[in-house]
């Protein structure tokens, strides 16, 4: 699909933004055709006001799934087959959030957000309209999202506990931690931020969930990862759900204050959570039987709890069970210390020797900087080109990030906004943000290239997005590294790949030879999925979908879902995508518990479809 598609610049389109435009008359009247033929389950007047090449984008709203429709005869025939299924009302424009937006001086957009229901749920939308050449204004982007559940709202806000709680609240909470009276409905196996926050999610809607955390604490993923570890999104883009971050956090969090926010997040929202415990098999009970999977716990004082659920959700994050660390001839003969990243702490622990790390992205740039930082000789052994930007040059100008930034939209409001660029859309954009950050960080990248440092603008010169999107990882959004690197403070060897470990170091390809005490390999995991074979035997195992990565859609493979098997959900992402999908995954058990989920729309005309044509416009 990527391949055939272009952005709507003016020249393409053969238009201009005349400058009398009356932005809410243009999009009052493109709404109200657009409303009309949705109540009206009319999909040719839904797509009469759509340009040839529009994008459609679904979140559960009216697939119960994550979909990006492309092209008129795509949109169509998913209205066709949908419209049919789900009874549409109480479309409302949202006059106030209708802006001109002009991102570049050749592209142009009005942006409006609307609400909508249908006979499940309570939803909501975004449209961009582009100008064509005869003077109208069609949708070349549309977000429908599911907001809420008829019936079983969110127990926030003015629907919170108005009770007084008189002397009994410390012996409710340990009954509720302990499930004294009943097992929970949803077991989520991991209490990082992704298990946190689709913890919370499920609480809000009356579904109650236990988080099993393997460590001694929650936040001890972050607290016990190496010292020099530090986030490099910015604090508006990384609030969590029901509690943000307060306006004194600092930009850029330290993972061991963002631990210490994860423990306070569980106990200020008052999350059932087992830590020193671990789930050690996840099985099918039989069909007769009222709930779906066996749960066994093996909790902190070595005692096994037996859980019968519905729901299992796996929060294991990207990292697979086992470390990537390739292996070469001689590493049994090394005289020195052989680490993945994972088992590496802090650079004190390696005063007066010389260290290589092989790797060139994020966790091989600090661990570097850390050994510096601490006066440790230590070289970077770059193995494949890098994406390298900024994050000073860079996070302002990502699109995903400028309405993540100081005084920019409420959270809510920017979340959508992101949501409703179709992955591949995004892409091309990408492409033209990317350009705009490497010219800003010239100086720099030029600094690496003379030192010898491989540099890649990404998939197709999109930059960080789709390696963070297909690979997570192959970049370094850069906090100061690469200019130790372009001063030699950082040593770099990239001129041949690693042939073999000798007894006092590495030999290359092209004979050269590098003495080292330590070697850490920061060269990433192994597949996501492997982390779930250690509970599931291998008949579900062996049904488990691909994991991260985007489809042929642009949609990312399983998470926020299903994993192939019913009740078994994969649950991941950064602090902003885990903020905004957790909600998704808690919609969809709610649904699932309360008997109103639909059908996840599959739709064999498409797949056998693959070349309709994406047409210009």
């Amino acid at each position: 699909m990527s391949s055939q598609l272009s952005l709507p610049t003016l020249d393409r389109l053969g238009s201009t933004i005349p400058d009398d435009l009356d932005v809410q008359h243009v999009a009052q009247q493109w709404f109200k055709a657009f409303s009309a033929g949705m109540m009206a389950r009319r999909p040719n007047a839904v797509g009469s006001v759509l340009v040839d090449d529009a994008f459609w984008r679904d979140m559960f709203a009216l697939t119960w799934d994550m979909r990006t429709f492309q092209s008129s005869p795509v949109i169509e025939r998913f209205l066709t087959d949908q419209l049919r299924t789900f009874s549409l009302s109480s479309f409302k424009l949202r006059k106030e959030l209708v802006r001109l937006e002009r991102p570049y001086p050749d592209l142009a957009w009005i942006q409006g957000f609307f609400d909508f229901e249908t006979q499940v749920g309570i939803a909501s939308g975004v449209f961009r309209l582009v100008p064509l050449s005869n003077g109208e204004w069609k949708a070349h982007a549309i977000l429908t999202n599911l907001e809420d559940l008829k019936g079983f709202p969110e127990k926030i806000g003015s629907l919170r506990n108005f009770q007084p709680n008189h002397g009994k609240w410390a012996d409710q909470r340990v009954r509720e931690k302990e499930f004294a009276d009943a097992d929970p409905q949803v077991v989520v196996i991991g209490g990082g931020q992704s298990g946190l926050e689709v913890a919370a999610r499920l609480k809000a809607l009356d579904v109650s969930a236990l988080v099993v955390e393997k460590h001694e604490r929650i936040g001890d993923n972050w607290r016990k990862r190496y010292e020099a570890l530090c986030l490099h999104d910015p604090v508006w883009y990384d609030h969590m759900p029901y509690l943000p971050f307060p306006q004194t956090w600092p930009v850029y969090s330290p993972a061991l204050k963002l631990a210490d926010w994860l423990e306070s997040y569980a106990h200020t929202l008052e999350l059932n959570v087992w830590t020193s415990s671990a789930a050690t098999s996840v099985t099918p009970l039989a069909s007769g039987s009222k709930h779906k999977w066996r749960v066994v716990v093996n909790r902190h004082d070595g005692q096994e709890r037996v859980l019968n659920v519905n729901h299992v959700v796996f929060c294991m994050g990207f990292s697979g069970k086992i470390p990537n660390m390739p292996t070469y001839p001689g590493m049994d003969t090394f005289k020195g210390q052989i680490l993945h990243s994972t088992n590496h702490k802090k650079a004190l622990d390696h005063i007066g020797k010389k260290v290589v790390v092989i790797g060139a992205c994020t966790s091989a740039h600090d661990i570097c900087s850390d050994y510096y930082e601490h006066g440790i000789d230590v070289t970077m052994c770059q193995r494949g080109p890098t994406y390298i930007m900024t994050t000073k040059e860079g996070m302002p100008r990502l699109l995903c990030m400028s309405i993540y930034w100081d005084g920019g939209p409420p959270t809510e409001i920017a979340d959508r906004i992101n949501a409703s660029y179709p992955n591949y859309l995004l892409k091309l954009m990408h492409v033209r943000v990317t350009k705009d950050i490497a010219e800003a960080d010239k100086v720099l990248l030029y600094g690496l290239q003379k030192r010898g440092f491989k540099l890649t603008f990404g998939v197709d010169d999109s930059g960080f997005l789709l390696l963070a999107f297909e690979k997570s990882g192959g970049y370094y959004l850069d906090v100061g590294a690469s200019q130790l690197i372009v001063d030699g403070k950082i040593k770099l060897k990239s001129d041949s790949p690693v042939a073999r470990f000798t007894p006092s170091g590495l030999e290359f390809e092209n004979g050269s030879t590098l003495d080292a005490d330590v070697v850490i390999f920061a060269t990433g995991f192994s597949d996501v999925r492997s982390s779930y074979r250690e509970v599931l035997d291998d008949a579900i195992g062996d049904k488990l979908s691909p994991i991260w990565g985007l489809n042929a859609e642009g949609e990312f493979n399983s998470a926020w879902r299903e994993v192939g098997a019913e009740g078994i959900w994969c649950m991941m992402g950064n602090l902003a995508l885990c903020r905004f999908h957790s909600k998704h995954l808690a919609l969809q058990i709610k649904a699932k518990e309360e008997g109103i989920f639909g059908t996840r729309y599959t739709d064999s005309w498409l797949s056998e479809h693959h070349d309709v044509p994406r047409a210009r416009l």
